[in-house]
C-alpha cells in the first residue's frame, strides 16, 4: 500500500462533494483540481553576486523538497546590466504527492507563523489560477534563521483546471486556504 498524503485524501472524499454540490457539476470530470504549484524567487542581485543565486536554488529546494532550477533572464537590459542568459533567480514547479505535501505544510504551519496574519488576499488572474506572494522566506519552519543570508520573499502560484475565478476559490478554500473574510 503506497502513502497518500493528507489532502489528496480530502480532495477525493470531501472537496468534491462539497464543489458538486456548489456548482451542479454532472460528471466528476467536471470537478476542477490543483494541477500544480509554482515556487519562484527572483534574485535581482544576483548580476553583482553569483552565490545569491546558489543560495535561493538551496532554499527553495530546502522549503519545497524537490530540486529547484535556476532561471534566466530573455533580453539584455542595460539599465540594470543585465545581458541575455544570465541567472536571475529560482523556480520549482510541484506535482503529485509533492505538490500536496508542500501545500499541508503551508496552510497548516507557515502561514500561520506570518505576522499579523488576517487571510490571503485575492490574486486571481481571471483564468482561475491564484498568485501568493510572500514577504519572508522565514515563515518556513524548514528554514533555519541563523543560516539565513538575506530576508527575501517569493511568489507562489497554484494553478487550477478550474474555468473561473469564483471555482478556483472555492476549490482553494475547500484545500484550507485563509482568504480574507469581506
Amino acid at each position: 500500500m503506497s502513502y497518500v498524503p493528507r489532502l489528496k485524501e480530502e480532495y477525493k472524499s470531501k472537496v468534491v462533494k462539497a464543489l458538486t454540490e456548489e456548482f451542479g457539476y454532472n460528471n466528476l470530470m467536471q470537478v476542477p483540481k490543483l494541477q500544480k504549484i509554482v515556487v519562484s524567487k527572483g534574485v535581482g542581485a544576483a548580476i553583482a553576486d553569483k552565490k545569491l543565486i546558489e543560495y535561493a536554488i538551496e532554499e527553495l529546494t530546502t522549503i519545497t523538497g524537490q530540486k529547484a532550477v535556476s532561471t534566466i533572464s530573455k533580453k539584455d537590459v542595460a539599465n540594470f546590466k543585465l545581458r541575455k542568459g544570465m541567472p536571475i533567480g529560482a523556480k520549482v514547479t510541484l506535482r503529485g504527492n509533492v505538490m500536496y505535501e508542500f501545500l499541508d505544510r503551508l496552510v497548516t504551519a507557515s502561514l500561520p507563523r506570518v505576522r499579523d496574519f488576517n487571510g490571503i488576499a485575492n490574486g486571481f488572474d481571471g483564468r482561475g489560477n491564484y498568485n501568493l506572494g510572500i514577504t519572508e522566506q522565514i515563515i518556513f519552519p524548514e528554514i533555519n534563521i541563523d543560516q539565513v543570508k538575506k530576508i527575501s520573499g517569493m511568489d507562489i502560484t497554484f494553478v487550477t483546471s478550474a474555468g473561473t475565478d469564483k471555482e478556483a476559490k472555492s476549490l482553494l478554500a475547500e484545500l484550507g486556504l485563509p482568504f480574507k473574510k469581506n
